[in-house]
């Protein structure tokens, strides 16, 4: 009986677990969810959606980069609903990872750096 109910639980944990995953678009790799078609159209034009997908940050993060982009490499101007809607959905699914970074070393742990000029 015990061993029926474990098999059971098994299986149904198996059956549900591609439920609970986010559905991807499988050419971008971009979580579907509000939002993703206006980044996929307007960040693959220049760029691999690799780009995005394998970076996060919060929404200044996400901001300070369109910033940049459009300060050096020629990215267009967005209207605000359509710049809120890509900062929106890349901060909520490509948000900060808060155990992907180890903290900075302190100034005590980093090695010597041999460029830097010595002090006489």
């Amino acid at each position: 009986m015990t061993q029926s109910i474990m098999v059971s639980l098994v299986l149904l944990s198996l059956s549900a677990a591609p439920a609970l995953a986010a559905e991807q678009d499988p050419q971008t790799g971009f979580i579907i969810a509000p939002g993703w078609d206006t980044v996929r159209n307007n960040c693959i034009a220049c760029h691999s959606a690799n780009l995005v997908t394998q970076n996060s940050g919060s929404r200044e993060h996400w901001l300070s980069l369109i910033r940049w982009m459009q300060d050096t490499q020629g990215l267009w101007s967005f209207d605000d609903k359509t710049e809120n809607t890509i900062l929106s959905y890349l901060s909520t699914h490509y948000g900060p990872k808060e155990d992907a970074r180890r903290p900075a070393l302190r100034a005590d742990q980093l090695p010597e750096n041999p460029y830097r000029k010595k002090q006489t």
